[in-house]
């Protein structure tokens, strides 16, 4: 009987026990949304291939054999480089022949402008003479340009793609000697459906990130989108990376093309929440707002319709800065105690932010 009795009431106090341990590990599980202004900016992923603005043929101007190619595949040059140069005797001399007639027949000139000023030399004799030193001033300049034209230079900052000559073969003026990519202007590709083309008057701002730094966003500037759809109904837009200089996107690279929309509506206030986090209780609506205790309350708002996404528009009751709890409204009671926690996963109980 001894035994009985004190096993009796240590049963009771032990189920006691794990009732009460049960009660303090439970926490209910929701979710918390933001109020969305009215007119407010949305945004539309999407993916997009980073391209070189330009590919261009380099050639030299003028034929001949080639000296020099002082770049190959792959590398990056600057504006204003050297690539390649041709054999530079023949223009030499061509240039050294011309210097030489053209100083002899600028002292000649100099001295029958005296005998002119002098009215020793008939007017039209001392005209031809200028005449011919003009001339051959033109061709000494022609034959200073072709010199120079065997020098090839990047006419842009960008990276070489294919070299296609040797050293020591022959080629003709314009002969592509090398490919070069133009990354002076990096530019965005990305073809966009349909109904997001007919919404391009909200378009407020672009941007790209790339899987290798999801976190650095690069902003972009619209340069066109092509006003016809292609066969699968969906519209090529390019845009330009607004800094080329602090990215290391290249050509070629998938990144994903943000896009801000401003749904402008001045004439209209409110917010919009998603519709479940909103019941009705009486004919009325309401949401359940988390206040600064971590206790929710119930407010009532009123409820304008859906809008053009699915969400609830919201024209009195809020102010926008409030914490809505989204889901799991039906299990909440006004002044919930003891205080719910906030930030946890709501696998795990408590709130979570989304």
């Amino acid at each position: 009987m001894n035994v009985k009795r004190w096993f009796m009431p240590a049963m009771i106090v032990l189920l006691a026990a794990c009732n009460t341990n049960k009660e303090e590990k439970f926490v209910r599980s929701v979710k918390l949304v933001q109020p969305v202004a009215l007119g407010n900016v949305s945004y539309k992923s999407l993916s997009g291939t980073v391209k070189e603005s330009r590919e261009i043929s380099l050639g030299f101007k003028t034929g001949g054999q080639i000296d020099k190619i002082l770049v190959k595949e792959g590398d990056f040059v600057r504006q204003g480089q050297t690539i390649a140069m041709l054999d530079q005797e023949d223009y030499q001399l061509g240039v050294d022949a011309y210097q030489i007639q053209y100083d002899q027949m600028k002292n000649e000139v100099e001295r029958m402008k005296q005998l002119y000023e002098a009215k020793s030399l008939n007017g039209n004799d001392y005209e031809k003479a200028v005449a011919g030193l003009e001339q051959l001033r033109v061709q000494l300049q022609i034959n200073k340009n072709k010199l120079e034209y065997t020098t090839l230079k990047a006419p842009v900052s960008g990276y070489i793609q294919t070299v296609n000559y040797e050293k020591a073969e022959m080629v003709q003026a314009g002969s592509p000697i090398v490919n070069l990519l133009d990354v002076s202007k990096i530019e965005v590709e990305v073809d966009i459906p349909a109904s997001l083309y007919m919404q391009q008057d909200k378009f407020s701002g672009f941007s790209c990130a790339s899987s290798l730094s999801p976190n650095v966003s690069h902003p972009l500037t619209l340069i066109s989108i092509n006003q016809k759809a292609s066969s699968t109904q969906l519209y090529k837009m390019l845009l330009s990376l607004t800094d080329n200089h602090s990215t290391k996107l290249t050509a070629g690279m998938n990144v994903v093309v943000n896009i801000s929309l401003t749904d402008a509506q001045p004439n209209t206030t409110g917010f919009t929440l998603p519709v479940n986090s909103i019941f009705s209780e009486q004919e009325k609506s309401y949401v359940w707002v988390l206040g600064n205790d971590s206790t929710v309350s119930r407010r009532e708002i009123k409820l304008q319709g859906i809008d053009t996404t699915g969400k609830a528009i919201i024209t009195e009751g809020i102010q926008g800065n409030e914490q809505i709890i989204k889901a799991g409204v039906h299990s909440l009671t006004e002044n919930v105690s003891p205080p719910l926690r906030a930030g946890q996963e709501s696998g795990n109980g408590g709130y979570s932010r989304v």
